[in-house]
Parts: C-alpha cells; sequence; structure tokens
C-alpha cells in the first residue's frame, strides 16, 4: 500500500481509504456487525484515510468508527467527515458558520474527539461557492480548535476549481472513475499546482464497475440504486456515476475485457483511478470485510499499460461521455 501526502497538511494517508457511506445507510441492509467488520478489515490492511459524514444513517457511520477505533487504539487514522446535508432546505442561505458549527459539534459528539481531521462542506449548492463569508468562517473554526482543516465535497468540476482559489481550503472530493473522467482535464492539474489533496469517491460507480451487477439485479427500496436512478432523492450523478444503467452496462462488457487476468474488475477499476498523480487517496465503500479487503488489495496490482488505458479512455468517449461529460 503506498501513501501520500495530505496536500499541505501533516498527514500522510494510504492511497486506497475506506469510505464509510455503506455501514450509515442509503445501501440496503448492512448491520452494524458488518459495519464493523469491514472497517476493521480495512485498517488490518493497512488503511489509514476513513471518509464518513453526519447524515450516513443519521449518525450511525460516525458511531461505529468510533466505537471502532476505540476498541482498537493505537495510532489512528486520519479520519474527515463531511457537514451541510443535514440543513432542511438544503439551501445556500443555511450554510452559515452558526450552522455549520452546530453540525460540527455533532460530529465531534459521535466520533468521540475534541479536534475533527477534516472537515467537508458536503456537496453544498453552488451559490455556496462565491460565499467568502462562510469560508471566512470555516478558518475561524479552524483557529478556535474545533477543525484541523476544512475542504469540500463538490458535485461538479467548476466548484472544485472555484473552491480552490479560497486559501484555506486544503481538499476537494470528488466523483471520478472510468465512467467519469472529466476532473483528470483541468481539475487534477490545478490541484496539483496548488498541492490540493483529491479524494476521490464513487469509484465503482455505485458498483457499475465491479461488474456483478447485470440487467436482473434487485436493489432494495432504501438502496440509493433503487429510489435516486432519476436524482430523486439526490444528485443523480452520485447514483451509477449518473449513467443510465443500461448505458452502463453495455460499457462494463467492454471494460471487462481490458481486466487482467487473476484481478476482479473493481480492482482494476481502482487501479485505473490511482494510475492518476493528483490524486491522493480513494475511498471505496464496503459492506462487509470481504469487500474491504478486496478494495485495499487492488493497490498490489501493476500499473496499467498506456493501450489498457486507451482502451479505457475510448469506451468512455464512445458510449458514456455523450451523457456525464458536460454536467459534471
Amino acid at each position: 500500500m503506498r501513501h501520500h501526502s495530505f496536500g499541505r497538511t501533516p498527514f500522510t494517508v494510504s492511497e486506497i481509504g475506506f469510505g464509510a457511506w455503506q455501514i450509515g445507510g442509503s445501501w440496503g441492509d448492512v448491520s452494524e456487525a458488518d459495519g464493523r467488520a469491514a472497517l476493521n478489515a480495512a485498517l488490518d490492511a493497512g488503511v489509514t484515510f476513513i471518509d464518513t459524514a453526519d447524515v450516513y444513517g443519521d449518525g450511525r457511520s460516525e458511531k461505529i468508527i468510533a466505537d471502532v477505533l476505540k476498541s482498537r487504539g493505537g495510532q489512528r487514522p486520519m479520519v474527515a467527515t463531511k457537514a451541510g446535508r443535514r440543513l432542511d432546505p438544503h439551501v445556500a442561505e443555511g450554510y452559515t458558520k452558526a450552522n455549520i458549527e452546530r453540525f460540527i459539534d455533532r460530529s465531534l459528539t459521535n466520533l468521540e474527539v475534541d479536534s475533527l481531521d477534516l472537515v467537508q462542506l458536503h456537496c453544498p449548492p453552488q451559490d455556496v461557492y462565491y460565499d467568502p463569508a462562510l469560508f471566512e468562517g470555516m478558518e475561524e473554526l479552524r483557529k478556535a480548535g474545533k477543525i484541523r482543516n476544512y475542504g469540500v465535497s463538490v458535485a461538479r468540476v467548476e466548484e472544485a476549481l472555484k473552491a480552490i482559489d479560497y486559501p484555506g481550503v486544503v481538499s476537494v472530493q470528488i466523483i471520478y472513475n472510468i465512467f467519469r473522467q472529466r476532473p483528470a482535464d483541468l481539475f487534477f492539474k490545478e490541484a496539483k499546482r496548488k498541492n490540493i489533496a483529491v479524494i476521490v469517491r464513487v469509484p465503482l460507480a455505485s458498483g457499475l464497475l465491479s461488474g456483478k451487477i447485470s440487467a436482473k439485479t434487485a436493489f432494495s427500496a432504501d438502496d440509493h440504486r433503487s429510489f435516486n436512478r432519476h436524482g430523486e432523492a439526490f444528485d443523480v450523478g452520485e447514483t451509477f456515476a449518473g449513467v443510465p444503467f443500461e448505458v452502463g452496462l453495455q460499457a462494463v462488457e467492454e471494460i471487462r475485457k481490458l481486466v487482467p487476468e487473476g484481478a476482479s474488475m473493481a480492482a482494476f477499476a481502482l487501479r485505473w483511478i490511482l494510475m492518476n498523480e493528483a490524486v491522493t487517496v480513494v475511498i471505496p465503500g464496503a459492506r462487509n470485510a470481504e469487500q474491504a479487503r478486496a478494495n485495499a488489495a487492488a493497490a498490489e496490482l501493476p500499473a496499467l499499460s498506456a493501450d489498457v488505458m486507451k482502451a479505457a479512455r475510448d469506451t468512455y468517449d464512445r458510449l458514456v461521455a455523450p451523457h456525464v461529460h458536460h454536467r459534471w
């Protein structure tokens, strides 16, 4: 497992982290026992970065993380959480220092810490990125010691580019995978130039790039892959990376031909992401210990050839880009 400096912060993190959305909710039935087992397996495999949010299971994800880390003891991994989606309605006017501080206080309690390693604004409305007062407020919270660092989780490349204009922003979380390649066109270059940590989420396109989903796959009613296919609950780009389901299945069959013998498609998809040197950490989720171990093992795959990378890009350009490239 390779490690990278986390931008301008003192932290060093494993290139494969642990995305804790699944152990919180909206992914069907994942028991707390399975959630704990998944996180322990990831940490045993050398993962040193955990990403969660206060709305994942209404705090369940944060509380599981706190419990697991307390029981393990020893050196703590870097734990990032997110704030803002508790707003109801979720509007730009709600993104005030007072509201974010209230959410931070709740996360401090859930995670059982005195200061949060990293707080990310949780995919706020676009107008928030043009509110210097909020980012000044985040800086005040950092100086007060409630948070060590702050960043943003964004829906769109344009939001990422605007966010890193603020000097206190140390990281950007963004969707990047074989089906969402636009961040590499400009944003990654700017992030590298400004020494911004890049956290990659939705690396497997909600499981499409695991190669295990078919047209016959049934998702439970409380799984976002069932209730958010058209953006009914939140941005459709978070579900199957915004790719129409049938188009995604067609593209998966082309990508499957590129997977090296003996490797899983999921591991291949994670290794594809790590080929870009601007990526600091990728955060696949896991519903159980087996998935967590498989995610971590992707770091052991050898580098992909230029021909394979080109073939993956060709599939994206022909099948996927017309649906997503202009949107995010």
